[in-house]
């Protein structure tokens, strides 16, 4: 490899990183030019923090109150969506306080992990809002998911309360789409 690629793909490591809060995958690396000989030595050079196995971070990068998503984001090739309780924080709705990051992955996915609470189910483009590193389940969808989970009647009324107050959806729609649900 000559000297002037070295810095080309750093470049495209780090434009993956960037859009990811920081995180990317063994083969995002891969993929940007990284053979997984010198993905090890980043490692050991200190360059990436090894998060999981095959998963990394810039060790540089400033902490945010949404890193988890965007960890676990990453983690299912960007196909999983933050959900239920979790969309519910994100949306800051009623105070159900997760103890685990929820994401909506879809129905082919297999990854499996102790760290994070998986729901298999399709998603349209309109059940999805995209944040800066991850995308989140939108209010009325969120609602819906939290109306067929274990959370209690109190705290769905809470949440409820939160999105109709706050306009993000109409008690019309919600009436409407859980007819449908």
């Amino acid at each position: 490899m000559s000297v002037t690629g070295r810095p080309n793909l750093r470049r495209r490591v780090n434009e993956i990183a960037f859009r990811q809060a920081g995180y990317f995958a063994a083969a995002q690396a891969r993929s940007a030019g990284f053979s997984y000989q010198a993905q090890k030595c980043h490692v050991d050079r200190g360059n990436w923090d090894r998060v999981d196995r095959a998963f990394f971070r810039l060790p540089e990068w400033p902490s945010d109150a949404d890193d988890a998503f965007a960890r676990w984001s990453v983690w299912s090739a960007c196909t999983g969506v933050v959900s239920h309780e979790s969309a519910a924080a994100v949306h800051d709705f009623g105070e159900l306080d997760p103890n685990y990051i929820h994401l909506t992955v879809p129905n082919t996915m297999r990854k499996n992990s102790s760290g994070v609470v998986l729901h298999r189910a399709p998603l349209t483009s309109s059940e999805i809002e995209s944040r800066p590193t991850f995308r989140v389940t939108t209010a009325l969808r969120t609602i819906l998911d939290l109306a067929t989970s274990d959370i209690t009647q109190e705290q769905l009324n809470s949440v409820v309360a939160d999105a109709t107050t706050r306009n993000e959806v109409t008690e019309i729609a919600l009436h409407r789409t859980m007819d449908d649900f």
